[in-house]
């Protein structure tokens, strides 16, 4: 049996007074748990869930008064210190994962339906690992805008060695390329305009050497092809030693390569061409940069697209106090026991079959 998650809440603090005790901490939370891996996405489906599965929730938590009302679990997720959910979500992982150097993809996501009229709503810097297949963390921020400071306090909580730490143009800033040299891993940074004379440079380095075929200039190249849903993708990846005439290159630590991707996409009769940059602290070696940028990529198709459609983040409408981020936290949690279980069906297939099947659950709550 793996580690269950119930056995890191122990640390959590609990928000209710004494008297308001009638059901343990732990117990709504792992009820929170088991009933969102089985399609429930609110108060009243968890509870509802509760009041169907009471024997078999019985067999490992006490439930001494019984199931929570839906008032009572609310309550709780609106107060619960969501650092200290972090905290535990992140020991279990650490506990769960492989120890293998990958591609940690670090990206933000707004959650919709978090945002009323006058407040951003909620905005989620996650890691996902992409040799794991898990979210590795989360930070908190209200703000897209204060993605630079959620994205060094999100870093600090991971263990990076012999890691690429991947960013999107958001994060491509001196302090964070230095934090992740500290942390003894390397860097793949995206660059926009906002980096101003930086992209512009790289920018034109590649136009220069693309119209000589990089004539005289050590290079590396990889290509790829990829067909699917009709669509039909050409990917190259070209990367170079980081020339000493990039503005300010001595400011980023560590910094080895710029590389450039192109994509081509052609659906029937149209084709587009997509262009990226990016500097990294990782060698010229373009098969090392191409699982590096795919890496990136997933986070996309495997933690946003996954929370939107199967976990219908965007859907959801809570917006009170602690509990946005908390029930954020607990769809990261069910997302990870579900990658972990290792039957062939998609996410979407296995939430279902927990809903059915309470032996899947069982085993996929613990991990078997």
């Amino acid at each position: 049996m793996g580690p269950c998650i119930s056995s890191y809440f122990s640390h959590i603090d609990d928000p209710r007074i004494d008297r308001k005790k009638l059901h343990s901490l732990s117990d709504i939370l792992i009820l929170t748990i088991c009933a969102m891996l089985s399609g429930a996405d609110g108060y009243e489906a968890i509870e509802e869930f509760g009041q169907n599965k009471t024997e078999w929730l019985k067999g490992f938590i006490p439930l001494k008064n019984g199931i929570p009302s839906h008032d009572c679990i609310r309550y709780v997720l609106i107060r619960l210190p969501p650092e200290q959910l972090q905290s535990a979500f992140i020991a279990w992982v650490n506990a769960i994962k492989e120890k293998i150097p990958e591609v940690v993809a670090v990206d933000g996501k707004t959650a919709k339906g978090s945002q009323t009229k006058g407040l951003a709503g909620l905005h989620m810097v996650s890691a996902w690992g992409s040799s794991n297949r898990l979210v590795l963390g989360q930070e908190v921020t209200q703000e897209k805008s204060n993605e630079i400071t959620a994205i060094p306090a999100l870093l600090k909580l991971l263990e990076l060695e012999g890691c690429i730490v991947t960013i999107d143009a958001m994060g491509c800033q001196l302090s964070i390329a230095t934090q992740i040299i500290e942390q003894k891993a390397d860097y793949v940074f995206g660059l926009k305009g906002n980096q101003g004379l930086l992209y512009k440079d790289v920018k034109s380095y590649f136009k220069t050497a693309i119209e000589s075929q990089f004539k005289s200039i050590p290079h590396s190249f990889y290509e790829e092809a990829e067909k699917k849903h009709g669509r039909h993708d050409v990917r190259q990846y070209w990367v170079v030693n980081a020339p000493d005439t990039l503005h300010r290159a001595e400011k980023w630590t560590g910094l080895q390569s710029i590389g450039m991707v192109t994509r081509e996409s052609t659906i029937g009769n149209k084709t587009t061409t997509e262009t990226r940059y990016f500097i990294g602290s990782i060698q010229a070696n373009a098969k090392v940069f191409a699982k590096s940028i795919r890496g990136h990529w997933g986070v996309e198709n495997n933690l946003h697209w996954c929370l939107d459609v199967t976990f219908r983040e965007d859907d959801s409408r809570i917006r009170t106090g602690h509990a946005p981020a908390c029930m954020s936290m607990f769809r990261h949690i069910c997302l990870n026991l579900l990658q972990k279980e290792t039957s062939k069906l998609s996410i979407k297939k296995k939430r279902l079959k927990a809903a059915w099947n309470d032996n899947f659950r069982f085993k996929t709550l613990f991990n078997l």
